[in-house]
């Protein structure tokens, strides 16, 4: 099954993050020697904490961390002087591009007592980010959470949360996850973003768990509805054994709507399943659509689906010279709805959309599901989106028609 790679790396650029939340106290030389309001450096340490300053400002970041040692040995040291020690040993490190030793310094000066309430969220935050990057993923999922509980994270906390998990091999903890995520944007009327639906199928794919993966693959479709994610999603439903052959044949007519048909065998299965219900003239419409797609690679399978399509021409010339006969001995709805499924055949969408009405209006159709469905397909093809949804509105009993239903609705949103 296709699946776009997802890299669980974050760029280190992310990062940046973590400088900025500990790189605000240092903007001034004086906060070396006092905060305002606050506790003030001891005496012991301020000649060395003013020179680690002075480094750090000139981007001499061994310098800094060398007078850092000096103050850290110092005795007499306060309990803010080495809070104060960590911030700069923190902000060293992160320029320097030692995520783990910025990430402990960091952690000291959250659990300090001396962080400033307002900057808690952004250290969080940060501290996120950091422990992602050395591959601490419990860690960096702990602190990620702490800052979703509380109110304080972005997008960016909410995927690296996704991918910590992932990466570990947390399959369903990533899926809940995400999808609890993408519940709550989905209400509040957001787009979730297509990376975190990838998580959400690639979760699923690894769980093995096709009812997940084709949930997953819907939410793709719904925001995202390329190519490649409805050929899954039809893939699926093809493949699901407990279809009846006229749920295949409506589940095929859906794939070659949004090009998802990619090999001989699923164009000649679908042709077959069309004549078989009396439907030539789309067995030829989908055998020539093969043809012209050069699908067919040997001479072998080129053979069988030409004398496949030839035979379709045969009954679909005799079927389609008979059409008006039809509309006359139609006496029963199930009749109409039938003929009207014969004019879609040929394209012939107007006359469709009347008769299948008509069979409708008329009453005893044999599966009132699939009547609403193709009248639908045929409003859609004829360009009339409102009175489609209208009809896919009305499959309500058979789920799996019902399912194709919802899906030709996201179709018609989306051309």
């Amino acid at each position: 099954m296709f699946m776009r790679k997802i890299s669980p790396r974050i760029s280190a650029a992310v990062a940046l993050a973590a400088v900025l939340a500990v790189g605000a106290f240092m903007s001034s030389p004086a906060v070396a020697q006092k905060a305002a309001k606050g506790p003030t450096i001891s005496k012991a340490v301020a000649k060395d904490m003013k020179a680690a300053q002075d480094a750090l400002n000139a981007k001499q970041w061994d310098t800094a961390l060398a007078n850092l040692k000096d103050a850290g040995a110092k005795s007499g040291k306060t309990p803010f002087d080495q809070h104060m020690i960590n911030e700069f040993q923190g902000f060293a490190y992160v320029r320097k591009g030692n995520y783990a030793e910025a990430a402990r310094e960091l952690e000291a000066g959250l659990n300090s007592g001396f962080l400033a309430s307002g900057e808690v969220g952004t250290r969080v935050k940060a501290l996120s980010q950091l422990n992602y990057q050395t591959k601490n993923y419990a860690k960096s999922v702990e602190y990620g959470q702490r800052a979703i509980s509380n109110g304080w994270a972005d997008e960016d906390i909410y995927t690296l949360v996704a991918q910590a998990k992932y990466v570990t091999n947390d399959y369903k903890g990533t899926y809940k996850f995400v999808n609890d995520w993408v519940s709550g944007q989905q209400k509040r009327g957001q787009t979730p973003k297509e990376q975190s639906l990838q998580l959400m199928l690639s979760s699923c794919i690894k769980l093995e768990d096709s009812d997940c993966t084709s949930s997953s693959l819907e939410k793709l479709v719904t925001y995202y509805p390329k190519t490649e994610y409805w050929q899954n999603l039809v893939t699926t439903m093809m493949r699901d054994r407990a279809n009846s052959e006229r749920q295949t044949l409506n589940v095929f007519r859906l794939a070659q709507e949004v090009d998802a048909i990619r090999n001989g065998d699923d164009y000649i299965e679908m042709a077959q399943l069309a004549i078989e219900q009396g439907l030539p003239g789309e067995a030829q419409a989908v055998l020539q659509q093969a043809f012209t797609k050069k699908v067919f690679k040997e001479q072998r399978e080129i053979d069988r689906a030409q004398r496949l399509l030839d035979s379709a021409k045969k009954q679909a010339s005799d079927d389609r010279g008979t059409l008006a006969s039809q509309a006359k001995g139609a006496k029963s709805g199930d009749a109409e709805v039938r003929l009207g499924f014969a004019y879609m055949s040929y394209g012939m969408n107007a006359e469709a959309i009347a008769a299948i009405q008509s069979g409708l209006t008329k009453g005893q159709v044999k599966n009132v599901d699939e009547a609403n469905l193709m009248l639908g397909v045929a409003n859609l093809r004829a360009g009339n989106k409102d009175a489609a949804k209208k009809a896919f509105a009305e499959v309500k009993t058979d789920p799996k028609l019902g399912r194709l239903a919802s899906l030709w609705k996201l179709h018609a949103a989306s051309i």
